[in-house]
């Protein structure tokens, strides 16, 4: 379909001017060189509303239903890997045929978005409120201890394959909620390891 070309707002008030000067349509056409039929919308459109500005468009309607969008949120909170090929899949089945734009775009206006999974270390709770615990008891520590500090070396053990890069459904500040990261280990011997023993030896270097 060929784009209507938008008239100036001095046409637009010129027309109207010309029509209550008493002109018809088809003369004020001619004068201006438009087709009545533009020149007669504008002056319906100025007795309906007293205004010649252009009014707001309802633009194109969504192509996924509330329901539907309810539906993709849903999915995507409750495990952000989900890929949009599943969600195209998901919504196909419930009739609604869309592409994966579509889908990126809608989650975009609930505020979710295709990031990169970070990658932190694969610790159990026990070793995060360790690790916490550590940090407060030494967050006042003057810069110049840390330098007499010796880090034990890891002990590796092998557990799992290669995690690849994969991307989650998140909110802009949710990349270290857990299901939004990725467990890393080290890798030996092409193998992933996972460290099972990282401490710190609050030693006096000498003594």
């Amino acid at each position: 379909m060929a784009k209507t070309k938008v008239l100036s707002k001095d046409t637009r008030n010129k027309i109207v001017d010309l029509h209550q000067a008493g002109k018809t349509e088809y003369a004020i056409g001619k004068q201006l060189g438009l087709k009545k039929s533009t020149v007669g919308a504008i002056i319906r459109k100025w007795k309906t509303y007293k205004t010649t500005d252009n009014l707001p468009r309802s633009g194109a309607p969504r192509k996924i239903s509330p329901r539907g969008v309810k539906m993709i949120t849903r999915t995507v909170n409750k495990n952000p890997r989900t890929t949009r090929g599943d969600l195209v899949n998901d919504l196909q089945k419930t009739g609604t045929k869309v592409t994966k734009p579509t889908i990126s775009n809608t989650l975009r206006r609930q505020g979710l978005k295709s990031y990169s999974a970070r990658r932190v270390p694969l610790l159990k709770p026990v070793h995060v409120q360790a690790r916490l615990k550590f940090a407060r008891e030494h967050l006042d520590d003057p810069e110049e201890d840390w330098e007499n500090d010796i880090w034990s070396h890891e002990t590796k053990i092998e557990l799992f394959g290669k995690n690849s890069t994969r991307c989650v459904w998140r909110t802009k500040n949710a990349e270290l909620h857990p299901k939004n990261i990725i467990p890393t280990a080290q890798t030996v011997s092409g193998k992933a390891a996972v460290t099972v023993n990282i401490t710190c030896q609050h030693a006096i270097i000498g003594q």
